[in-house]
């Protein structure tokens, strides 16, 4: 046994025979001093060579001796061996692996927790702590003490442990809360040493609190997280409140650890940072510049910016300082993500994280500031993603407004940081930062934006104004950085900032030339090239991506519709021009080594296809030549299952190449062809009153390219517009399609038949018969032996489209395959397939009655006899998916309605007059032939749906009311048009029918309570169908009534969503229109109900009526144009019909005052 092994042994063996009879105070303090303080070096020796059990032991011992006499605390005494106990336990615990378990953590947890009370309470009673040197050394020591061990027990400690160091740790930094304490250590840089020791404390505190969080932050009660936050609160404000930070190695160290502390509450938050985002993003913003404020490297103009990084890091990507002189090719960076995410964890603890230069003791004190810039960033990142919303209320703090390319020394933003910070990896979180704010909820909040150039009046700026001012800094900083930065770990997330950007930016409501210089920017960026070959076709696929972001963007722009237009015609043609945006698109569809970047392209490519049809239109024989290549470069390979894992991904990519190619194509061609959208075969009579006809809503379909820009092609003559769109649809048929139409990959097949639903009616019917019979062969045969779910859905759009074709039915038997192909879809077992379908019945069934309307037919033919079997089968299938999901619901009734309108019901009136059971009512033929003369070819396949018997009226109107109380808003508003429909069909006598009532209720309900006003529009235009009072049946008085009530009360009627208000004036002139219509009839009717309540709604009635007769004396004197005036004088004439109905009526009454009130307003309308 060695002697210092001895000298413990004998130390502690003393120590605890003398302490059994528990001796007083004084006698254990010298007990402590003459066994183990005075000989602690020896026995401090004699650690290693002692077993880790004993030493866990007596120092256990020791900490019980001293809990047990800390209730004796501000005696000098105590304090000075608590001293010497914190110093002597901390050796051992750094010399020996003690043995921790819950009872001996739970004795060290509460012994220190006392002792440092004691110590901090003996630093504040002299009300400063500078002056206590020693103790708060010894406190420092203890909590590493405590940090150490708890590292040696931190595997199995309890949830409930980890909170009670917690709640300890929390109480040592509120101590130091005093606002004097962090002023002098602030803001004297002169007394900063003297305060050393304060802020190591600290700073061991904020550690051990970060390294907590780090283990079981998820796991941590939301009580204990709010304490905390309201701590680390408390000194943010405190920062918030000073406009300089220290700047030297032991504050920076302070500042890493706290903000690492506050990231790490910040990056799982357990609860609302409501109240603290404010005062966190003001102190974290004084870290943007920290240790760069007397920095000579920083230019004061945009000509002098020095990416002081970039030239540094050229050859590559970041290398510690060891492998530096090592010569390192072949960097490969996989894709965008890796450019830049894996460096933006904040690990504080390494020394070499901010190192970029090799060691000196500058560069290390540089490097140690930068990571105090970079906490800090990564806290606003932290608040980006915990609320986005709370954040941008701070946009104007950390984003600049003006003069964004000039460095600055205070007010630093987070673009300053991007672009002037020496720091790659403080640039790099900037970047990720602004990335963060700019995703999400902001792109909504900056609809508001608009841009002036001089739009401050006095002091006040408006939020929009402000927002339009910060957009353009962005802009200009981002596309800056674009041209200039060499780096593809900046360049990289510098192409993300600005998609999200572009995504955000309401370009309508900014300079008129900003989209137009973005485009410019990028394309001339992709033209320079960049200078790793390795991160080349990431970096290219990320610039053409914000190309096909910018040319996407709605509406669009004038600007860059002429500078394309103007690109074009500049010798794009010819083939002379070699650079602009349309080049470069077509040049890289072509990379046949990076299918990634080929990909990319031509999304571009659909994009301006889409958004700028007429630029396209142009280029045809150039887009043609090109897809054509894509496609060619990309055969089938039949033995493709045999492929490695490599190939068959590159297959993949491939493929989806070619699909994109395919998607350029059929966009072209719908902007040659003029696509709208599907035909448009309504002649709907729910337009007839002039109060709705005059404010029809276009409608806009996504699938259509955009028309709304003026350019020569569109002041072409139709006809030979028509011509030129046959030709290229003939092309591409002949062409392009043999490639693709039956290719085995899927997605190939899908995007090809896709085309086919981008036909129009006048080109398909000027293609060549052989060419017509081609897009419906080839969409019917997919629809119905295709495996594929996807192309079979693609197959019944393209026959949706094409069945909505006028006079596409001449031919019965292609009638009879297009209801083949879309019932047999129906009964998919996936949705995606049954919606399609559903919609390719709904139009079917649209296209025959449009048909059966300008076409009429004899009855009795065997034609005809197939269309009653046809009708039978679609109302069948269109019952069945009345019960199926939503999508396919809203379709279904839309079918049902089409088949409403047109199929002839003859009711018999039952005995007495009572109503019919519509179950059992049946469908047949009155005998009337409606026209005996030749057809010509023409198909009079769909009378015989008026012969035989059909019992699926009652079933239609039950699914009918039963969609309306289940389905979503788009079924029910199908259902109204639906119920429209129905109410059209002139053989139906509604007054005989039980379930109209019903109807009439449900349609009023939705009229009056429905938060949707495109339903409530929709179910007023139903109620204003009926023709006669008989029509309204015994529910005449409560349409009355209900549409009265709900126009009297319309002014106080409350919007419950933004998208309603496109709606609203809509809406009321429906409800005028119908209120106008049903008060016509009333005239037809002595229900006393009915007059009473006339008589009681006169005031009202007269009051509105005159408020529609000013309304049209202030349109008729705004306008001059005949077609204006027309409409004005339908309106009156409206009016008066329902003014000479109403004095009918109170004359009848014998109201006779009321009627001459009325009198005089018709004679005013004479």
């Amino acid at each position: 046994m060695s002697s210092p092994v001895r000298s413990w042994r004998m130390a502690f063996l003393t120590l605890r025979d003398e302490t059994l009879a528990s001796p007083p105070r004084p006698t254990v303090l010298h007990l402590l001093n003459h066994l183990i303080f005075s000989q602690s070096q020896s026995l401090i020796a004699a650690v290693p060579d002692l077993p880790p059990h004993e030493v866990t032991s007596d120092v256990m011992f020791l900490l019980e001796l001293a809990r047990n006499i800390s209730h004796t605390e501000g005696l000098e005494d105590v304090i000075t061996s608590f001293i010497e106990l914190s110093h002597f336990i901390h050796s051992v615990s750094i010399c020996a692996s003690l043995q921790m378990n819950s009872t001996s953590w739970a004795l060290v947890l509460d012994s220190f927790k006392r002792i440092v009370e004691i110590f901090l309470g003996k630093a504040q009673t002299n009300k400063i702590f500078v002056g206590n040197v020693t103790v708060i050394k010894a406190t420092k020591l203890c909590l590493e003490s405590i940090r150490c061990l708890f590292n040696l027990y931190q595997a199995t400690a309890l949830l409930s442990e980890n909170e009670q160091l917690l709640n300890f740790l929390l109480q040592v930094v509120t101590c130091f809360h005093g606002e004097s304490i962090y002023s002098s250590c602030l803001s004297d840089n002169h007394k900063v040493f003297e305060y050393n020791n304060v802020l190591e404390v600290q700073t061991i505190a904020f550690t051990m609190i970060g390294e907590v969080y780090s283990r079981v932050s998820s796991s941590l009660s939301v009580r204990i997280w709010q304490s905390s936050i309201e701590v680390l609160s408390k000194v943010m404000d405190i920062l918030a409140s000073k406009t300089l930070l220290v700047e030297d190695n032991i504050m920076a160290t302070f500042y890493i650890e706290l903000l690492h502390c506050l990231h790490m509450l910040l990056a799982d938050p357990r609860g609302s940072l409501s109240g603290h985002v404010a005062g966190f993003v003001a102190a974290l913003r004084i870290f943007f510049h920290y240790g760069l404020t007397n920095k000579s490297h920083l230019g004061s103009t945009s000509k002098n910016l020095n990416f002081v990084e970039s030239s540094k890091s050229r050859s590559g990507p970041y290398r510690p300082p060891h492998l530096r002189k090592k010569f390192v090719e072949n960097v490969q960076l996989k894709d965008e993500e890796s450019l830049f995410s894996s460096e933006l964890e904040l690990s504080l603890s390494s020394d070499s994280d901010c190192s970029d230069n090799d060691g000196s003791a500058t560069d290390a004190r540089s490097n140690h500031f930068a990571k105090a810039r970079l906490g800090a960033i990564v806290c606003i990142q932290d608040l980006c993603r915990a609320d986005p919303k709370l954040v941008t209320a701070q946009w104007t703090m950390l984003l600049p407004s003006s003069d964004v390319l000039l460095p600055r020394k205070y007010g630093t933003t987070l673009m300053s940081c991007l672009l002037f910070d020496p720091s790659l990896k403080v640039r790099i979180a900037a970047a990720t930062t602004i990335m963060a704010m700019l995703d999400g909820p902001s792109s909504v909040f900056l609809q508001v934006a608009e841009f002036r150039e001089s739009s401050k009046c006095g002091s006040f700026t408006a939020l929009s104004s402000s927002l339009g001012h910060i957009l353009m800094q962005l802009h200009s900083g981002t596309l800056y950085l674009i041209k200039h930065e060499t780096h593809s770990r900046l360049l990289a997330p510098s192409f993300r900032i600005l998609m999200l950007l572009i995504s955000s930016t309401p370009y309508s409501r900014m300079s008129a030339e900003l989209l137009s210089t973005v485009i410019s920017s990028v394309q001339a960026r992709i033209d320079e090239g960049f200078p790793l070959q390795s991160d080349r076709n990431s970096l290219l696929a990320a610039a053409i991506n914000c190309l096909t972001v910018a040319l996407s963007v709605s509406p669009s722009s004038v600007n860059v519709n002429n500078f394309l237009l103007v690109e074009v015609s500049t010798g794009f043609l010819d083939g002379q021009r070699k650079s602009g945006v349309l080049y470069t698109l077509v040049r890289y569809s072509e990379q046949q080594t990076s299918p990634s970047v080929s990909l990319e392209a031509l999304q571009a490519l659909k994009a301006m296809a889409h958004n700028y049809p007429n630029t396209m239109v142009l280029c045809w024989e150039q887009v043609s030549s090109t897809i054509y290549r894509v496609l060619k470069f990309s055969p089938e390979d039949p033995a493709r299952s045999w492929r490695s894992n490599f190939e068959n991904t590159i297959g993949a990519v491939r493929e989806r190449v070619m699909a994109a190619g395919i998607k350029v194509l059929d966009e072209c061609l719908r902007a040659i062809s003029g696509f709208k959208g599907t035909e448009d075969l309504s002649n709907d009579k729910l337009l007839d009153s002039p109060f709705t006809s005059d404010y029809v809503k276009t409608k806009a379909v996504s699938s259509a390219p955009f028309y709304g820009l003026e350019s020569p092609a569109s002041t072409k003559d139709e006809s030979k517009m028509c011509e030129l769109a046959s030709e290229r649809w003939s092309e591409a048929i002949v062409k392009h399609m043999p490639m693709i139409i039956q290719h085995s990959t899927a997605m190939v097949r899908a995007a090809a038949i896709t085309c086919f639903a981008g036909m129009t009616s006048s080109v398909f019917f000027s293609l060549p018969q052989d060419k017509q019979d081609f897009a419906i062969r080839s969409s019917i045969d997919a629809a119905l032996s295709d495996d594929v779910p996807s192309v079979r859905s693609a197959a019944c759009r393209a026959i949706g489209v094409i069945a909505c074709f006028p006079q596409i039915f001449h031919r019965t038997e292609i009638l009879e395959k297009f209801i083949q192909a879309a019932e047999h879809n129906a009964h998919d077992s996936l949705v995606s397939v049954r919606i399609a379908a559903s919609w390719a019945l709904a139009n079917i069934c649209d296209s025959i009655r449009h048909c059966i309307d300008a076409q009429p037919f004899e009855t009795g033919s065997m034609a005809s006899r197939e269309g009653a079997r046809f009708i039978s089968l679609l109302a069948d299938s269109a019952l069945r998916l009345a019960s199926d999901n939503d999508k396919v619901k809203a379709n279904a009734v839309r079918a049902l309605g089409n088949l409403a309108r047109f199929v002839q019901f003859t009711n018999q009136l039952a005995a007495h007059g009572e109503p019919i059971d519509c179950v059992h009512s049946t469908v047949i033929d009155n005998g009337q032939i409606l026209s005996k003369d030749d057809l010509n070819g023409r198909s009079d396949s769909f009378q015989s749906v008026s012969s035989g018997n059909f019992y699926w009226l009652g079933k239609m109107v039950q699914a009918f009311l039963s969609c309306m109380t289940t389905g979503n808003v788009k079924v029910q508003w199908n259902v109204c048009h639906a119920l429209s429909n129905l109410f059209f069909n002139k053989t139906l006598k509604l007054q005989y029918m039980d379930w109209a009532p019903s109807v009439f209720s449900i349609l009023l309900l939705l009229l009056r309570d429905s938060s949707n006003f495109k339903i409530r529009i929709q179910a007023a235009a139903a109620l204003a169908v009926p023709e006669s009072i008989n029509d309204y049946g015994r529910s005449y008085y409560d349409v009355l009534h209900g549409v009265e009530h709900i126009l009297e009360n319309f002014s106080r009627d409350q919007i419950s969503a933004p998208s309603n208000f496109k709606y609203l004036i809509a809406l009321e002139k429906q409800l005028t229109s119908t209120m106008l219509h049903v008060l016509g009839l009333a005239s037809r009717t002595d229900h006393l109900a009915v007059q009473d309540l006339l008589v009681k709604k006169a005031s009202f009635l007269i009051e509105w009526l005159k408020g529609l007769c000013s309304s049209l004396e202030e349109t008729s004197s705004s306008t001059e144009e005949a077609k204006f005036v027309a409409s004005v004088n339908l309106k009156k004439d409206a009016i008066f019909r329902t003014v000479r109905s109403l004095i009918e009526v109170y004359e009848s009454s014998n109201h006779h005052s009321v009627a001459r009130r009325f009198d005089r307003l018709a004679n005013g309308l004479l």
